[in-house]
């Protein structure tokens, strides 16, 4: 208990600290539109299982065997088909942009069927397609499953979720996706929408670039005008202004987990006049055992039982009072008092955002 009231009296102590704007990079909190990955998919078969792939039940995998041979030259009814270390999958990857053609890209494979697990099987030559029906990418290779199942005389073991797996290096790109940025303006996306972000970094390009080149239009969007002594090198103006440093802005956030009872709130965080009063509630249950012996000669029979009893208890707690001008560091005294441990915390925090008394978004996980 000792322990933990110091790890509470630390965090607390942690945001009494005086709020001190570190400066990140533009780099950090902005994607420029048009660069990002682009998810890729496409449908398979994983052969070589050991007896761990689909079961005849699952026809659309007969089928796909049957569609495949026949491609080769081999006429086989699908119903006929009778394997077991044959899985159908769904293939997965993401294409970065400006993957040139002959790229390696990492894919992930995921069984359809009923599969049992996919570890030592091969993965046969998928397309692997985009939104728009374009092929992409084509995958081939070994799967690497990141658990195992093993049924040996009706006695079963598995270990992590063997039904999904990973081609490292599996896919190679056919197709380039390159966004021309001479083309259109620069849009900066920020990943936290904030007003005060976005000017920040308006003002900072501007002041790179000496020249009003950078708009704030929201607070999730900068769009920048290429400038002419930029025209062809726009690859060279991303890498300077990338690299120009503000002070970012957010709300004040308190994010709570109550599974765990973590507690992790921001500098910005602010308290208002409000009284807490937190008490425990200890209920216990006993069971006693209990047993009726027949009288002599009655031909009864002896009969046995539990009776349960219930005991609560309710720990007395002070009510304490938060001024308006309460420090982080009074705060933390308070909840001392109140005996309140990382757990209850989140049930406290709760009650005080309920109430108006805490300037901050609670986000409960």
């Amino acid at each position: 208990m000792r322990i933990r009231t110091l790890l509470l009296t630390l965090w607390f102590a942690l945001l009494a600290l005086p709020a001190v704007a570190a400066p990140v990079r533009i780099k950090d909190l902005v994607d420029v539109q048009g660069v990002r990955e682009n998810a890729l998919f496409g449908y398979g078969l994983v052969v070589g299982l050991a007896n761990t792939g689909d079961s005849t039940q699952v026809t659309f995998t007969a089928q796909s065997i049957s569609g495949m041979l026949g491609r080769m030259g081999i006429r086989v009814n699908p119903t006929d088909v009778r394997v077991r270390n044959t899985s159908a999958v769904m293939v997965t990857a993401e294409l970065p942009s400006f993957s040139r053609p002959g790229t390696r890209i990492d894919v992930s494979v995921s069984s359809m069927g009923d599969a049992r697990s996919l570890a030592g099987g091969v993965l046969l030559i998928t397309p692997l397609t985009g939104s728009d029906g374009v092929v992409y990418a084509v995958a081939q290779g070994p799967v690497q499953a990141g658990g195992y199942d093993v049924m040996v005389a009706g006695s079963r073991l598995q270990k992590n979720i063997p039904t999904s797996g990973t081609v490292p290096g599996g896919a190679t790109v056919e197709r380039t996706v390159s966004p021309d940025l001479e083309k259109v303006p620069l849009v900066l996306g920020l990943r936290r929408p904030d007003f005060t972000t976005a000017l920040h970094i308006a003002e900072a390009v501007n002041k790179s670039l000496n020249e009003e080149a950078a708009k704030a239009n929201d607070p999730a969007l900068v769009q920048i005008k290429i400038p002419e002594s930029w025209k062809g090198r726009v690859v060279a103006l991303l890498a300077q202004l990338e690299a120009l440093e503000v002070d970012p802005d957010q709300r004040a956030r308190i994010v709570v987990s109550e599974r765990t009872g973590t507690v992790v709130a921001g500098q910005a965080v602010r308290i208002r006049p409000v009284a807490v009063a937190h008490g425990g509630l200890s209920i216990s249950v006993r069971q006693t055992p209990w047993a009726s012996q027949p009288g002599p000669f009655s031909q009864g029979k002896t009969v046995s039982g539990k009776i349960a009893t219930l005991d609560a208890q309710e720990g007395a707690k002070p009510a304490v009072a938060l001024p308006a001008t309460t420090s982080v560091e009074d705060l933390v005294k308070a909840f001392n008092l109140l005996g309140v441990s990382a757990r209850d915390l989140v049930a406290v925090l709760q009650a005080m955002k309920a109430a108006g008394a805490i300037d901050a978004d609670l986000e409960v996980m």
